[in-house]
């Protein structure tokens, strides 16, 4: 059953501190991505491991299940944008219907084993993707199809708080 879809410009992290998750977005720095998408996917595993991960909370949130499902299609998403990003500046992003794909690929009926193996990969493959990038790639740009513009710097700031941010939702 799909939950109402979120719809909030959420690049205000860009700006702030979250009150939500607490995640101070001028922190992160493509050079810091890598290691801290690593230090997080033994805990996205450890959130598949649950035996309730399946369950929505209420009828208006994923599960974590679901959650996981989407921060592993947040990982190939982000690294495909970096690299848009990185092959031409100015880059221009398709709009990515997050909740469309949750139904699509049936994230409520997924495997957690499987998710995890994914998710796994995905992130392995997005940490190295930051991690190549030169201090001088920074500045490159790409616009969304909403017109939200972004550095190099800004989508691994973006990018890393809706891992966290989603961490945050699951773990409390």
């Amino acid at each position: 059953m799909p939950i109402v879809p979120d719809e909030k410009d959420w690049t205000w992290v860009l700006s702030r501190q979250c009150p939500q998750c607490s995640f101070d977005s001028s922190t992160a720095t493509p050079a810091t991505v890598a290691r801290t998408v690593q230090n997080l996917l033994p805990r996205w595993r450890a959130v598949l491991r649950r035996p309730d991960v399946a369950e929505r909370p209420d009828e208006d949130t994923w599960s974590a299940l679901e959650y996981a499902c989407h921060v592993r299609d947040v990982f190939s998403v982000f690294d495909q944008r970096l690299n848009l990003m990185l092959d031409s500046d100015g880059a221009r992003f398709e709009n990515w219907d997050q909740d469309l794909t949750a139904t699509e690929k049936g994230y409520a009926n997924a495997d957690p084993a499987v998710v995890s193996a994914e998710l796994t990969a995905e992130g392995m493959q997005v940490a190295e993707s930051f991690a190549g990038t030169r201090e001088a790639e920074w500045g490159r740009k790409g616009l969304r199809s909403n017109g939200s513009e972004f550095t190099v710097l800004t989508l691994a700031q973006y990018f890393l708080h809706d891992v966290v941010h989603h961490l945050h939702d699951v773990d409390g």
